[in-house]
């Protein structure tokens, strides 16, 4: 008769380690369109990238919440006709906005950017107030 060997079968570790599911009481009781509607409100704000912060300081552009109200408009109808990078002209300053990403990536006085070539952007916003 043949021997028979067993050989013993190594296993991996059992993780106990498990997240109790929530339960209805411990859901956010906020309601859902609430949630949603801050979401699109969140998302809809213009943020500024550290660069767009500092040439903005560094050439004394201040844009008060109005304007950059307007600018956030218009980024959106841009953004919705399929604008991906835009080159947003005001009285006294020019910003480069990613409307996909919804940031100001840079900004310049109007009367520098007059001397510029503006490459990579695919539509325009001109807001003289």
């Amino acid at each position: 008769m043949d021997k028979t060997s067993f050989r013993p079968i190594q296993s991996l570790p059992v993780n106990r380690n498990h997240k109790k599911p929530l339960n209805s009481n411990q859901l956010a009781q906020i309601p859902f369109s609430l949630q949603l509607q801050s979401a699109i409100e969140t998302n809809s704000k213009l943020t500024l990238s550290k660069h767009a912060k500092e040439r903005l300081a560094q050439r004394g552009i201040d844009i008060g919440e109005d304007r950059w109200s307007k600018i956030e408009d218009k980024v959106k109808q841009a953004k919705a006709k399929g604008v991906n990078d835009s080159l947003v002209l005001l009285k006294d300053a020019a910003l480069i906005v990613s409307a996909k990403n919804n940031t100001v990536i840079t900004a310049m006085g109007r009367q520098e950017a007059a001397e510029q070539i503006f490459t990579n952007i695919n539509g325009t916003i001109i807001l003289e107030n």
